[in-house]
């Protein structure tokens, strides 16, 4: 199947509250124009870098979500348009997202991400790091943030019972935090695992491969 039919068929397996974000890293402009075409607005990017050759070629009406590791140095090449940052993994670098939001007169919507996974390279807060972080920000820290929700990965691999397992540690602590304050965002699934992740309680899942194809990084 081409693009167009891959991504009616993602878009017929979302239910209708279930937000599709389209992963566009490493695909052409293009590509992201022909799935715009179709009525997608949000899209993610992995690295600032490609983020940054591809807005300006692309309509603005696009919600452009980073969901790669961030580096605090990059932040202030994209605070000026970027809709929601779904990667952020320390204190650290939510300041500096607080910090360049404000100067660029925006509040920035921001999703924490949390560690799930038992595979040791993925990145993301421990839940008592991110439970501390949501108090910091409940008591009036980062004015020019808004943590709207959380992200998670699961592992890697084609045992549903552990990506089960660990989407749920994530909706459960959705849910706690969502007793503080209404969350309207819990990003958890991708390619291969979203329809898990959505009987889990995903409301946004972000899909690349089975939209635009996989693409060959040898060439």
């Amino acid at each position: 199947m081409g693009i167009q039919e891959n991504y009616k068929h993602i878009k017929s397996q979302l239910p209708e509250n279930v937000q599709l974000v389209a992963v566009s890293k490493t695909h052409p402009v293009s590509a992201i124009q022909e799935v715009y075409d179709l009525g997608q607005k949000v899209f993610g990017e992995n690295k600032v870098q490609e983020l940054m050759e591809k807005y300006p070629l692309l309509p603005k009406d696009i919600q452009w979500h980073l969901i790669g590791h961030l580096q605090t140095n990059k932040v202030k090449y994209i605070a000026e348009f970027i809709d929601t940052i779904q990667s952020v993994d320390s204190e650290k670098l939510l300041s500096e997202i607080n910090k360049e939001a404000g100067k660029n007169n925006r509040t920035i919507k921001v999703l924490l991400q949390v560690k799930i996974a038992e595979e040791e390279s993925k990145f993301g807060l421990e839940i008592n790091e991110a439970k501390d972080l949501f108090e910091k920000f409940m008591n009036g820290e980062f004015q020019n943030v808004e943590i709207t929700g959380l992200m998670g990965m699961a592992t890697f691999t084609e045992d549903e019972d552990q990506i089960r397992k660990e989407f749920l540690i994530l909706k459960k602590l959705f849910d706690e935090l969502n007793q503080l304050k209404t969350l309207n965002t819990l990003s958890m699934g991708m390619s291969d695992d979203f329809p898990v992740a959505i009987e889990c309680g995903a409301n946004s899942v972000r899909v690349g491969s089975a939209i635009f194809g996989r693409r060959d990084y040898s060439k």
